[in-house]
C-alpha cells in the first residue's frame, strides 16, 4: 500500500537521554517503512526569523508531516513554526499534561505503520493570527493555536484596556489581563481564568478576562468572522505585556494595539484511530464516569 506520508520531520525541544533515544529509535524505524527523515530541534521562544530558516528548510526537504517529540508546549512551537506550510502533525507525549500530544511512547510503533498508510483520525484546529501596532509601525505579527495573553508584569495595580469585536466596541475594563483563545486554548489558561470549553472544530474565539474589577464582564464567545482589537487606554499604573501560546512575549506601551484575528488554514492534528475528544477530557480533567 503506498504512503499518505514518506517525507516526515522529527521535531523536538529537550535535549535529553529519553527524547535521544526515541529519536534514533524512530530514525531507524522510518526508513525500514519506507520514510525519508528529516528534522530539527527546535525552541518555543526563536524569533520570526529562526522559524523562517527552519520553515525553508523543511519546505526544501518536502516535509508532508510533522512528528513531535515532547510535550503541548512543543506542540505549540512546532505549529507556529509550520504554520504556513500546510502539514499535519503528530504528537508523542513526552511532556506531563498531554492535552494534545496523545500518542504515547509505548504506543508509537503500534501507531506510526497505520498513520503513515492513511489509517488515523484528523482535525482541523483553528489558529490566530496576531499583529500588535504602535501608531502606523508594525511591532510583530505571530501565529497562535492556544491563546494570546495581554496581561500586567510589574506591579499589582490593574491595566485598563478598551476591546473590540468585529470594529465594534465590546467593553472597556480595569483587571490583571484578558486572554483571546481558541476552542484548543479554551481547555488551556481561558478554563483556569473561568471560560468556558469549546469543542475543538468550532470556528469561535472566547474572551476571558482575568481578575477583573468588575464582576459584571463575563467570557464571551464569538464567531471566527469577528476580529478581536484590544488597545491600552492612557489611565494605566501598570506595565502591560502580550503572550502568545505562553512563548512569544512582547511589552506594550500605552495606545499600542493588538489585533487577534481567525487564520483562514487551519493546523492540521493527526491522532490514531479511535481517537474521542471527550474522553480526552474525562481523562485529563478527571470527570467522573
Amino acid at each position: 500500500m503506498p504512503l499518505v506520508f514518506s517525507r516526515p520531520a522529527l521535531l523536538w525541544h529537550r535535549d535529553d537521554a529519553v527524547v535521544r533515544q526515541l529519536a534514533d529509535r524512530l530514525r531507524e524505524v522510518l526508513p525500514q517503512l519506507g520514510c525519508t527523515v528529516g528534522g530539527a530541534q527546535i525552541f518555543p521562544h526563536w524569533g520570526p526569523s529562526q522559524d523562517a530558516a527552519l520553515r525553508d528548510r523543511l519546505a526544501l526537504d518536502g516535509t508532508d508531516m510533522g512528528i513531535v517529540l515532547g510535550g503541548d508546549g512543543t506542540l505549540l512551537a512546532a505549529s507556529r513554526i509550520v504554520a504556513k506550510l500546510d502539514i499535519p502533525l503528530l504528537c508523542i507525549n513526552l511532556g506531563r499534561l498531554g492535552f494534545l500530544a496523545d500518542v504515547s511512547p509505548d504506543d508509537t510503533f503500534q501507531v506510526l505503520p497505520a498513520v503513515l498508510q492513511g489509517e488515523f483520525f484528523a482535525e482541523e484546529r483553528l489558529l490566530l493570527d496576531v499583529e500588535i501596532r504602535r501608531g502606523d509601525e508594525l511591532l510583530r505579527s505571530t501565529t497562535a493555536l492556544n491563546e494570546l495573553v495581554l496581561h500586567k508584569w510589574d506591579s499589582l495595580t490593574m491595566i485598563e484596556f478598551e476591546t473590540r469585536a468585529g470594529g465594534r466596541l465590546l467593553n472597556r475594563q480595569r483587571a490583571d489581563g484578558v486572554i483571546v483563545a481558541t476552542p484548543t486554548g479554551s481547555t488551556a489558561y481561558a478554563l483556569s481564568a473561568g471560560g468556558p470549553i469549546l469543542y475543538p472544530d468550532l470556528r469561535a474565539l472566547v474572551v476571558v478576562p482575568i481578575c477583573q474589577h468588575t464582576l459584571a464582564i463575563r467570557p464571551v464567545v464569538l464567531g471566527a468572522n469577528q476580529a478581536v482589537e484590544i488597545e491600552l487606554t492612557r489611565d494605566n499604573w501598570s506595565k502591560a505585556r502580550v503572550v502568545c501560546d505562553g512563548q512569544h512575549s512582547i511589552t506594550l506601551e500605552i495606545g499600542d494595539r493588538v489585533r487577534i484575528s481567525a487564520r483562514e488554514q487551519p493546523q492540521r492534528l493527526i491522532h490514531p484511530v479511535g481517537y474521542q475528544y471527550f474522553d480526552l477530557l474525562r481523562t485529563k480533567l478527571h470527570w467522573g464516569g
